[in-house]
């Protein structure tokens, strides 16, 4: 009997990994397919797969699966999808998956649902950086910098794309009190980030659409590895302040411009020609 018992356990042992490991190919296969048709931007098609493999299998499908389809709904703003596929099929997963989280919340932002982005966001009870800053990214999307501004004075250590997306945050609101914050914010900035010219850029932004010249100019002038974005940042605040003569002085400067270059010297070159 006991002989029975143990055969018959491990009958069922070895059943069950032979199942396991199917769905895992099977997984992987699909997931790799909706990422060549994403890919190759075919989202429509992407959802079909999606909709064809999870019709008899909601319970097996991967994070992979998710991923490739919440992002084809991004892509297409169907919020309508995305919803069914965060309530119906995802809805406890959220709770452990932060980067599924982190997902649905770029495709609400993006389809300007910013009431779900903050329900979920609200009810997520382990936040990490990215989360934070999808938020940030979709309130400055949807034009609500000052709720960006408020949730990055939530974050106790900022990374470089949390500082840039503040940055940008601060550049739409242009206020004095803005500026303000943003000397206050670039002054504490660790040296190490000093050589992300992404960074840089988007603080020269913030500085010129907050009329703060001399101090743009002189972070430009500090900067040893200029970069095309920070010659256009610079060109376009001096333009924005009615300074196109030094637009068109920095121009000068530039080795090989590129065609938004280009067209903001001519912008320049329109303002000086109006009376």
């Amino acid at each position: 009997m006991l002989t029975k018992l143990l055969k018959y356990s491990s009958l069922s042992l070895v059943v069950a990994v032979k199942r396991s490991v199917t769905i895992s190919q099977s997984n992987f296969h699909l997931s790799n397919q909706m990422k060549l048709l994403n890919d190759n931007k075919q989202f429509k098609k992407t959802l079909e797969l999606f909709d064809k493999y999870t019709k008899n299998n909601t319970k097996t499908f991967s994070s992979y699966i998710i991923t490739q389809a919440l992002k084809a709904c991004t892509h297409l703003k169907d919020l309508e999808r995305g919803k069914t596929i965060h309530h119906h099929l995802i809805s406890s997963r959220t709770k452990d998956d932060l980067y599924i989280t982190t997902l649905l919340i770029h495709l609400y932002m993006q389809c300007n649902d910013i009431a779900s982005a903050e329900l979920l966001f609200d009810t997520t009870t382990k936040k990490n950086v990215t989360i934070y800053g999808a938020m940030m990214k979709g309130y400055i999307k949807n034009k609500q910098a000052s709720k960006a501004i408020d949730l990055f004075n939530q974050i106790d250590k900022p990374d470089e794309i949390i500082i840039n997306l503040f940055f940008n945050a601060w550049a739409q609101s242009g206020t004095p009190e803005a500026l303000h914050l943003v000397k206050k914010v670039s002054n504490k900035i660790p040296k190490s980030f000093h050589s992300n010219s992404i960074l840089i850029t988007s603080l020269l932004d913030a500085l010129m659409k907050c009329g703060d010249i001399k101090h743009a100019e002189s972070l430009f002038d500090k900067s040893i590895n200029k970069t095309l974005d920070m010659y256009g940042a610079m060109m376009k605040g001096y333009i924005k302040n009615n300074h196109a003569k030094k637009a068109t002085d920095l121009f000068n400067q530039i080795k090989n411009p590129n065609e938004l270059i280009i067209n903001l010297f001519f912008n320049a070159c329109a303002q000086l020609k109006t009376p």
